[in-house]
């Protein structure tokens, strides 16, 4: 039966974590997915329904729940944002360790919006172009590793897509030496050599700092980690139009991958065997809790004061 204690499960830094949010968002989405007919709305809506934490003088834990792992879905894509975010942070401290002298970059990729039926095929072009510009030998000198994810945004007023990529670079420091150094009318020219465009693209590039002060280079790994789309983009009072995007969206983003890595990145990955937990969105900070050495408790989705509620069984 239901207790009478409402979920409250603080981050480190003393932030409430959005669960209750995350979920109304959650069960909105799989409502829309039911009037799409698309089959994996019951199993979006039983989503973290039941939520299992472990207790101690630090707060709540995250023990044991199910997630759904639609990419859309707003509790999952959340989630995978935090999990991602911590990986990335794995990953670069190993790196910096190894190539104290390397430098960062971030790169941002832009091109034409996607006319609605257009986004699947283009978000397709837009990948292949990609490996053809990390294949160029002006690229691939001083290129160490990178991590890329690619970020959709809705715009309802010409009902179209604005889909860009997102780039960490990882370079050797030669990469500012005379000869070798890219500018951003550089990369601009390579992108649209790539993707074969009759205009010349939006690009940005910026050198990221990683020093602690700055902060820099943990902004840019935020903004690679983050969501691919945000469900504000697709859940709004204007169901008909958020239909319309989201049937396009789950369409265009089936079985595919929010991050991928390259280079050093990448094999630093597999070192840490991050690749092997890549769908658990319960320990997303790397830790893991035996349950038998501290309290549990138990929180269920209660629909009718919309909010986790503790379960006394």
């Amino acid at each position: 039966m239901f207790g009478d204690e409402i979920l409250v499960d603080k981050a480190k830094n003393g932030k409430v974590r959005p669960w209750k949010e995350k979920k109304l968002a959650n069960l909105t989405y799989a409502e829309y997915l039911q009037i799409l007919e698309i089959k994996k709305a019951f199993r979006v809506k039983k989503c973290g329904n039941l939520l299992t934490f472990t207790k101690s003088e630090d707060g709540l834990k995250l023990y044991q729940t199910w997630f759904c792992k639609s990419r859309l879905c707003p509790l999952c894509a959340w989630r995978y944002a935090m999990k991602n975010s911590y990986e990335l942070s794995s990953i670069l401290d190993v790196f910096y360790k190894r190539y104290p002298k390397s430098r960062f970059l971030f790169l941002t990729l832009t091109e034409e919006n996607a006319k609605q039926g257009e986004l699947k095929e283009k978000l397709a072009e837009m990948n292949r172009a990609l490996y053809k510009l990390f294949q160029y030998k002006k690229v691939q000198k001083d290129l160490l590793g990178y991590v890329r994810s690619t970020e959709i945004t809705v715009n309802r007023k010409e009902k179209s897509f604005h889909q860009h990529i997102h780039i960490l670079l990882a370079v050797s420091p030669t990469y500012f030496k005379k000869g070798h150094y890219l500018s951003q009318d550089n990369w601009s020219k390579l992108w649209q050599k790539a993707r074969k465009l009759d205009y010349k693209p939006v690009v940005n590039i910026k050198t990221v700092s990683d020093s602690k002060k700055d902060k820099s280079l943990v902004a840019s790994a935020k903004e690679v980690a983050k969501y691919q789309v945000k469900s504000s983009d697709y859940i709004t009072e204007d169901v008909e139009s958020d239909l319309e995007f989201l049937k396009e969206l789950e369409k265009a983003l089936f079985h595919k991958r929010q991050l991928s890595f390259g280079g050093e990145f990448k094999a630093i990955r597999k070192e840490l065997k991050l690749e092997e937990h890549e769908d658990d969105l319960v320990h997303v900070d790397g830790e893991n809790t035996s349950a038998a050495e501290t309290e549990k408790i138990i929180f269920l989705w209660n629909n009718e004061v919309k909010n986790y509620v503790n379960w006394i069984e």
